[in-house]
């Protein structure tokens, strides 16, 4: 059987230029990627991978500076960071088993970028880490009622205080905690009969026209719901694919998103009054499957990661291809942007491709 054609928008595509340069030693696949700024503001690449391991990267001098291992083995599979303060969430389990982390200064007190750090794992614990000067120990530990397939979400409502969505007790549920408090503040479940299935990805938000929380959610059965957390009800709800929703992305600026599935189609949509679904479109692929996909924080683009060992990358606004990255050996399971335009990408074949495309102006 031939290889399939792809779509004339890919053929047209400028030829990729070769990564800027390329991280080796992760040990082991590549299931999460976050940028941060580290100590005097220079910039840090954090990696999780397969076999637990969670490595801080010196883009300078392309080496890690720290290696945290306390996952017993289990998947990293979500790294963020807080604002004000150095404050990593980190998420870890296998395959598609997912918990979260967090890590925040004490009470009146400050730290360097990337002292502190979270991890989310199978064993159901939120386990929080003190990094400070060196040290690896546990501090805190959150217990979660389930988990599931998607990754968890985090929104800062002010400093020092932050609200986490992750799966819930039942398979269709969300919980919604306020964090350090570790306070319930919600249950979203959606309505009996609707048979959406496990939530498999989550976008914590606040619109402008409302004060009240909203949380994007993609379903099992391939829809997205968008939540008012506060009421606990669906504001509401669009059909995007036929497959579960394996990743979203959303662009507060443009009230405009982007989600992937196991399909060969990428679901553009829209928050009409920032509260109304609406799909705006499809995007037609070469092969079926998107793992990760990011909006760069100047939304001017947009990348994704796909099965197909590929990052392909887009012009946001027109979602006119740019570029199509074939450097992978396997599966990419993640990209993550810097806010100089850094484009990471982390993959099954164990290496951290970094590229420099269309930088900001």
């Amino acid at each position: 059987m031939g290889t399939a054609r792809p779509p004339l928008c890919e053929r047209m595509a400028a030829p990729a230029p070769d990564p800027q340069f390329v991280l080796r030693g992760a040990h082991s696949a590549v299931h999460a990627l976050h940028f941060c700024d580290g100590a005097q503001g220079l910039p840090l690449l954090l990696s999780g991978s397969l076999h637990g391991l969670v490595h801080v990267w010196s883009l300078q001098t392309r080496r890690p500076l720290a290696t945290l291992d306390g996952h017993g083995g289990q998947c990293v599979t979500w790294l963020h960071t807080l604002p004000w303060g150095p404050q990593l969430l980190r998420s870890r389990g296998p395959s598609r088993e997912w918990s979260p982390a967090v890590l925040w200064p004490p009470p009146g007190g400050s730290r360097p970028a990337a002292s502190c750090s979270g991890s989310q794992g199978r064993d159901l614990k939120l386990c929080l880490w003190d990094l400070e000067e060196g040290r690896n120990a546990v501090v805190d530990t959150v217990c979660l009622e389930s988990v599931g397939f998607c990754r968890a979400s985090v929104l800062a409502e002010a400093p020092r205080r932050w609200m986490l969505a992750v799966p819930g007790r039942g398979s269709d549920e969300v919980q919604v905690v306020e964090l350090p408090s570790k306070t319930s503040v919600s249950c979203l479940k959606p309505a009996a009969g609707a048979r959406l299935g496990m939530p498999m990805c989550l976008q914590l938000w606040q619109a402008e026209s409302s004060p009240r929380p909203l949380l994007l959610a993609g379903y099992e059965d391939g829809s997205l719901a968008l939540w008012d957390v506060s009421a606990r009800k669906v504001c509401s709800r669009v059909a995007c694919h036929s497959e579960p929703v394996m990743g979203l992305a959303l662009d507060p600026r443009r009230a405009r998103g982007v989600s992937g599935s196991a399909e060969k189609a990428l679901a553009v949509w829209s928050l009409e009054g920032q509260q109304a679904l609406q799909v705006c479109g499809t995007h037609e692929l070469t092969n079926p499957g998107i793992a990760d996909l990011k909006i760069r924080p100047d939304s001017k683009i947009l990348a994704t990661a796909g099965w197909d060992h590929r990052v392909r990358v887009f012009q946001w606004r027109t979602m006119r291809p740019l570029a199509v990255l074939a450097f992978h050996s396997a599966t990419v399971h993640c990209v993550a942007f810097d806010a100089a335009g850094l484009l990471a990408a982390g993959s099954g074949d164990q290496r951290i491709s970094v590229w420099s495309l269309y930088p900001p102006t």
